[in-house]
């Protein structure tokens, strides 16, 4: 128990993916590229949808929810990885390793929730679009988001407090990019087999739920889809689709390995790689994904670069 009290006072060392790696200055290089690619993507995402009226729309609505998820979940993680890389102290306080988890949790599970009410959302569209504006109206979806938010916070503030109740007694270290529940039970000096299975059931929950529901309505869609006359119009809907799932599976995938899978086929260089996909990889990826490329988002920031950008620099 000594140890424990000394890691309320003095915290935890964070050995994450950049100091285990055989090229640690390249990854760092990668993962700063990705963290910049996440702000300038995810920020005028962000403005663009809420200063164009044309995108006050549900579907954009739920798109600037994630944007700010996006943008605040890699921010919790990717510049602390960073900067204890560059500056070799990865030291983190028992409270701010608290702090980190708990945020992390939450983004995270808002996340988990929030990919499957835009599935719903896009089945709705191209399935039901007379009654668009009936089963998504501004009711319907600010019900949504303050769900996955409440939902998320609750979830995540009780995990938090349990978990970091226990005693950690076996060393200082975590072998991991971030402060997450199952690399800190590892380092608990009591038996934590209850509480584990109690971490799989809230990610069944959180996860594999969610899934069922986006995987219902994406095949729903493309049932649609294939129903249409025009060529030009399948195309486009199973390009859109597709690139959508490729990142829904990417973010599913490497969580649901991380929360839903037995610990005893985790390694920790595994565990390292995959909370990279959730927390760095797919932050970047979606808007692009998404919404950068959507005639109706580019014409919007052309818009908006006019109105506030380019007035204030004539000789452009």
């Amino acid at each position: 128990m000594e140890l424990w009290n000394t890691t309320l006072e003095s915290g935890f060392i964070l050995v994450g993916i950049l100091n285990g790696s055989s090229s640690p200055e390249l990854l760092c290089a990668i993962v700063t590229a990705l963290y910049i690619l996440a702000l300038t993507s995810n920020g005028p995402l962000l403005l663009v949808i809420t200063v164009d009226a044309r995108l006050h729309v549900p579907m954009y609505f739920l798109l600037r929810q994630l944007s700010l998820i996006d943008l605040l979940f890699t921010s919790v993680v990717t510049p602390k990885a960073v900067m204890d890389f560059l500056l070799k102290e990865n030291t983190i306080s028992f409270g701010g390793c608290a702090l980190q988890m708990a945020l992390a949790l939450m983004l995270g599970s808002a996340e988990d929730l929030l990919l499957a009410f835009m599935a719903y959302d896009r089945y709705v569209a191209i399935c039901h679009p007379l009654n668009y504006m009936i089963f998504m109206s501004p009711t319907v979806c600010w019900f949504i988001v303050s769900t996955s938010w409440i939902m998320a916070s609750l979830t995540a503030v009780g995990h938090t407090v349990y978990t970091m109740h226990f005693p950690f007694c076996m060393s200082q270290e975590i072998r991991h990019l971030l402060c997450e529940i199952l690399p800190l039970l590892k380092l608990s000096c009591v038996d934590t087999s209850q509480y584990e299975l109690m971490v799989y059931v809230t990610g069944v929950t959180f996860l594999l739920l969610p899934l069922s529901a986006i995987v219902t309505s994406y095949t729903l869609i493309l049932s649609t889809v294939l129903h249409m006359p025009s060529n030009e119009g399948k195309k486009k809907a199973l390009v859109t689709c597709l690139s959508h799932l490729m990142v829904v599976g990417m973010f599913y995938g490497a969580a649901t390995f991380m929360y839903v899978l037995p610990s005893s086929l985790h390694s920790t260089k595994q565990d390292n790689i995959t909370s990279v996909f959730y927390t760095i990889v797919t932050p970047a990826l979606n808007p692009l994904i998404y919404s950068l490329r959507n005639k109706e988002v580019i014409g919007a920031l052309r818009r908006v670069l006019g109105r506030y950008i380019l007035p204030a620099h004539p000789n452009i």
